[in-house]
């Protein structure tokens, strides 16, 4: 029997390692699914050129970066309010980064990373609307928001019983139903109306009434269960706060709004004692 020569081994184990995917700089095969809003200027928006822009893209595209895809192996798909976890459950997304509010409720079918972003519920009106400055102007009122959110839980059930609450499927159906007078307000976070009232269209249009009626802590939600994605995530967030890139995120994307922004927030969804 013929022994092969060494050089011939190594090259079928260089093969084999290249093969296998063992390599230790080897990038992940594939492109990543990431679900993101499509309708949120400022958050996550699907621009008219088919491009993709606001704070939580740049998130989720720095975490890809971090966790070795580039931005042209990134599969953006569109996520609602309601069905986020499902999309999470079925795998047809790796990650969720929109405008994701880590509650307890949720953490009941998914795990998040995070938080990377703390947010407030607020009311956006008609600019020359001087008759909702409080929560309690909602009652007997005309309130737009959207299926599935939190703030539509938190007015129906806290701050305005009496208002008529009018649910759809998307924030921007919520602003042609306020531009057009069919409701007197919406509500959802701060940072989503900032991005509607400085959209260019807009200007002038509406205004927020700059109240704070929640705190929203916004997480990046991954499959029940799956510890390893959580932790590379949350070992991203950190970076992108510590090597600036968080910061001038946050300005690229709601410098026009003269939006008061609240700082970093420390990373803890995850994260055991002494870890």
């Amino acid at each position: 029997m013929k022994v092969p020569q060494a050089g011939a081994v190594a090259a079928v184990i260089a093969l084999a390692l290249t093969t296998s995917g063992c390599g230790g700089d080897d990038e992940p095969k594939g492109k990543l699914a990431i679900g993101i809003k499509f309708d949120q200027p400022g958050i996550g928006m699907r621009e008219a050129d088919g491009t993709f822009t606001g704070f939580d893209v740049d998130v989720a595209t720095y975490v890809a970066k971090e966790l070795g895809y580039k931005p042209d192996r990134i599969d953006f798909k569109q996520v609602y309010s309601n069905d986020r976890e499902l999309l999470l459950q079925y795998n047809e997304v790796q990650f969720v980064a929109a405008s994701y509010s880590i509650s307890d409720k949720r953490k009941e079918k998914v795990d998040f990373a995070g938080p990377y972003f703390i947010a407030h519920q607020d009311l956006m009106v008609r600019a020359g609307d001087a008759s909702i400055t409080k929560a309690e102007d909602l009652n007997n009122k005309r309130l737009c928001s959207v299926s599935g959110s939190t703030s539509a839980e938190n007015v129906r059930n806290k701050l305005a019983p009496k208002a008529s609450l009018l649910e759809l499927g998307g924030y921007s159906e919520c602003v042609v139903a306020l531009h057009d007078g069919l409701v007197d307000a919406m509500t959802t976070d701060n940072s989503i109306l900032a991005g509607y009232t400085a959209r260019k269209g807009n200007e002038g249009k509406f205004k927020l009434v700059g109240l704070s009626l929640s705190n929203e802590s916004y997480g990046i939600g991954v499959k029940k269960g799956d510890k390893e994605l959580q932790g590379k995530i949350n070992a991203a967030l950190k970076k992108m706060v510590e090597d600036g890139s968080w910061e001038a995120a946050v300005k690229k994307n709601f410098g026009a709004a003269d939006y008061k922004y609240e700082p970093a927030p420390q990373v803890t969804s995850g994260i055991t004692a002494g870890s």
